[in-house]
C-alpha cells in the first residue's frame, strides 16, 4: 500500500468533501422524480375515468308517454285549473258589474239616492219641518249597528211586462226638528236611457205628505195605460 504524503491526503479529503453535497442533492432529485412521475401517472386514469352527469329538464312527459292512470290524473288537474280560472273570471266580472251598476253608473241606485237627498235639503217645505239642511242626515234601514252611515239603503229594480224598468228607493232623513221617510220611484222606458221621476215624497209624522216629484200631478200629464185591481198597467 502506497503511503501518500500528508499534503496529498489533505487535498484529496477537501475534494471529496466539496463533491459530497452536490452528490447528495442529485441523489435526492433522482429519488424524487420517480415518485412525482408515479403520482402523475396514477392520477391520469382516475381523472379520465370520471363521468360528467348533466341534469336536463325537458318538461312534463308527453301525453303519449303517460299511462291510463296518469292521463286521468292530468285530465283532472287541467279540468280543475280551468274551472278555477273560469270561476275567477266570472267573480271578477260580477263584482265589476255590481260596482258600476250600483256605485259608478249615473243611473245607479247610489247616485239616485244622493240626488234625492240633495233635493230634500233644497226643498223649503222639508227644511221648515226638518231643520237646518246642513244638519239633516240620510240613512238606510235600521240595523244593530249604531252608526247611521252603515245602514244599507233599501232599493230594488223591477221590469214590467212591456219592458219598463222601475227603480224604488226607500230611506230615512233625520233633522234637528223632525224625522222623515223618503220614497223614490223612477221609471225608464225601453226607448230611454235615463230614469224619469214618477214620485219623490217625504213623510213626516204629524204633517201631510210632501211631494217633490209627482208625475201624475204634472201640468199636461197624460195617464198612460189603465188601472186594474189597484195597479197601473203600462
Amino acid at each position: 500500500m502506497t503511503i501518500l504524503p500528508r499534503f496529498a491526503r489533505a487535498s484529496l479529503t477537501r475534494a471529496l468533501l466539496q463533491r459530497l453535497p452536490s452528490a447528495r442533492f442529485q441523489l435526492s432529485l433522482s429519488a424524487g422524480r420517480p415518485y412525482a412521475t408515479q403520482s402523475g401517472v396514477g392520477n391520469g386514469p382516475k381523472s379520465s375515468s370520471k363521468r360528467q352527469v348533466t341534469l336536463a329538464n325537458d318538461g312534463p312527459p308527453r301525453w303519449t308517454d303517460l299511462s291510463t292512470g296518469e292521463k286521468a290524473v292530468r285530465s283532472t288537474e287541467q279540468s280543475f285549473n280551468f274551472l278555477l280560472v273560469a270561476a275567477g273570471i266570472i267573480a271578477t266580472g260580477g263584482v265589476t258589474y255590481f260596482l258600476y251598476h250600483e256605485v259608478f253608473s249615473p243611473e245607479g241606485a247610489t247616485n239616485q239616492f244622493s240626488r234625492a237627498v240633495s233635493r230634500v235639503k233644497q226643498d223649503e217645505r222639508c227644511v221648515e219641518l226638518l231643520g237646518d239642511p246642513k244638519k239633516i242626515k240620510a240613512y238606510g234601514e235600521p240595523t244593530n249597528n249604531r252608526w247611521a252611515r252603515n245602514r244599507p239603503i233599501s232599493s230594488r229594480e223591477v221590469k214590467d211586462r212591456v219592458g219598463n224598468e222601475h227603480l224604488y228607493v226607500h230611506f230615512y232623513v233625520d233633522g234637528p226638528l223632525n224625522k222623515g221617510t223618503v220614497n223614490l220611484h223612477m221609471i225608464r222606458r225601453p226607448s230611454e236611457r235615463e230614469y224619469d221621476y214618477q214620485t219623490l215624497s217625504v213623510d213626516i209624522k204629524g204633517h201631510s205628505r210632501i211631494y217633490l216629484e209627482n208625475a201624475d200631478a204634472r201640468p199636461g200629464a197624460t195617464k198612460k195605460g189603465f188601472r186594474l185591481f189597484g195597479a197601473r198597467w203600462w
